[in-house]
């Protein structure tokens, strides 16, 4: 049985959100009050950060426009300057939006680019995450006007054209500031819409936590909440084995790689690390490992020999041993033993003309870490990045890790993680082995693999940003004891809460 996660990280698709306001009003809040409650913190929120300025507040049709004539009132009962455009005549708004439009004592105009004149601060609060279409005519023109003025625009739920489920584009322009309510929703942190949001506020709206004994979320973003009390933790009555023997297939000519990958699982806490290599590749890894061993890998033997040995309880494959028929049976012969397995870089690539032999023959906790080009060999590249790593996830039986400044984790059963801590320094050579790396520790010791697989995605990212510019991949495993470190130091909230 899946193991239960935190609901506070939990990302909401639209329907979700609104199923989530439901029963809100189903537990008493009214409607008029609920959309009081998602317009009131948009005004707060412009408050805190800007002067009191001209503010135009661009409303839709709908419950985004009713919020939006909540925050236009609220803003002018603070003796803002404000005034309202509107996509559609106040007359045909209908039931919560009509309401509080009514309460708006000004006028309101037609939504045109020429409504702009004169404002500095935009509020878009025309369509929300639940749109499914493309943004056209006043809409698309008034937002078009607004970014090549380089207003400074706010959106309520998502910027207009942001689709709240994917994170894709269809017609919204850049905010600095974004405001949301209950919880985000995967489009605020999958790309482009993570950079469209700017500054993220999630808002308070009086939702009761009790709404997740129906809504049940299966997409979360990646947050220590989730994994931190699974990591493993030594014991006074430990010995090295206790914590887990990875074994790791080296490659030659290129041989960083792999070495980055074993500093990387030793410094996860793996308790032993063995890099198994050929016999022209010896000399090249004995110089450069210390407390990392190596063993002589020259044929199938070698190979049938090491997994033998039971105390090996995790493998990695993949980080600079080429593409070929050598790779692919040692990729076989390894998921024949059934245990913890990362398959990385050349071990996806091998597959590329056979992908289902691959994915026939994972039949124990897998988990491969592929970048879009490596994705791409093996799987359907349609449709949204959330989309095609859960698709993924149920075509291989693995665990995926679609790597990237978003990178999505997703496990076969359909739960995804989202991750969205990593800096733009982690866009460096090998990083993605030091990655492969981490996920191998946490396997070896034994840790379920799809919060293994979540957890290592955050720490290489938390490790990174602490190191700050001018990162090399190198610098990420000895970085990762103070993340570990500061973990421990900092009581997690239990699961469920």
């Amino acid at each position: 049985m899946p193991i239960p996660l935190n609901n506070s990280t939990a990302l909401l698709t639209a329907i979700q959100m609104a199923e989530a306001d439901r029963l809100t009003v189903a537990s008493g809040i009214s409607e008029i009050e609920l959309m009081e409650n998602a317009g009131r913190p948009v005004a707060q929120a412009i408050m805190q950060r800007w002067t009191p300025r001209p503010v135009i507040v661009l409303c839709g049709p709908g419950s985004n426009g009713g919020d939006g004539f909540v925050a236009a009132r609220r803003l002018a009962e603070a003796d803002w300057p404000v005034r309202v455009a509107s996509l559609v005549p106040r007359d045909q708004l209908r039931g919560s939006a009509a309401h509080h439009a009514a309460l708006w004592r000004g006028p309101v105009e037609s939504m045109t680019p020429k409504t702009l004149d004169g404002a500095e601060l935009v509020v878009d609060a025309i369509f929300g995450a639940g749109l499914s279409r493309s943004v056209e005519g006043a809409a698309s023109d008034t937002l078009t006007a607004a970014a090549a003025r380089e207003l400074a625009i706010v959106a309520v739920d998502v910027p207009s054209g942001l689709m709240g489920n994917s994170g894709l584009n269809l017609g919204a322009v850049a905010a600095v500031l974004t405001v949301t309510c209950f919880r985000k929703k995967p489009g605020h942190l999958l790309l482009p819409g993570r950079a469209l949001c700017g500054e993220l506020v999630v808002a308070d709206i009086g939702t009761p936590a009790s709404v997740f004994d129906q809504v049940v979320p299966d997409t979360f973003e990646n947050d220590p909440k989730l994994w931190a009390d699974l990591l493993p933790k030594p014991h006074d009555t430990d010995n090295k084995y206790s914590h887990g023997h990875a074994l790791i297939i080296g490659g030659y000519p290129t041989t960083g790689a792999a070495r980055m990958a074993g500093r990387a699982a030793a410094r996860s806490g793996a308790g032993l690390v063995t890099i198994a290599v050929s016999e022209i590749a010896l000399p090249v890894y004995a110089a450069a490992l210390t407390s990392i061993m190596v063993s002589r890998l020259t044929g199938p033997d070698d190979l049938n020999r090491l997994l033998a040995d039971r105390r090996y309880t995790g493998f990695l494959i993949g980080p600079g041993v080429g593409v070929g028929a050598d790779t692919r049976a040692q990729v076989l012969t390894i998921l024949k033993t059934g245990r913890p397995t990362v398959l990385d870089a050349d071990a996806l690539s091998t597959f590329r003309d056979d992908p289902t032999l691959l994915f026939r023959s994972i039949v124990g906790p897998c988990v491969l870490t592929p970048h879009d080009g490596e994705f791409s060999r093996l799987f359907d590249n349609g449709g949204g990045k959330l989309t095609r790593t859960r698709a993924a996830a149920r075509a291989s039986g693995a665990i995926i890790v679609l790597k990237g400044s978003d990178t999505v984790i997703a496990a076969p059963d359909g739960r995804a993680i989202i991750n969205s801590n990593a800096p733009a320094s982690l866009a460096t050579a090998g990083a993605g082995d030091v990655l492969s790396g981490v996920v191998l520790g946490l396997l070896a010791q034994g840790m379920e693999p799809f919060l293994a697989a979540a957890a290592a995605v955050w720490l290489h990212g938390a490790a990174a940003t602490n190191f700050g510019a001018k990162l090399i991949a190198e610098d990420i495993p000895d970085l990762l004891p103070d993340v570990f470190s500061q973990l421990q130091a900092t009581p997690t909230l239990l699961r469920g809460t």
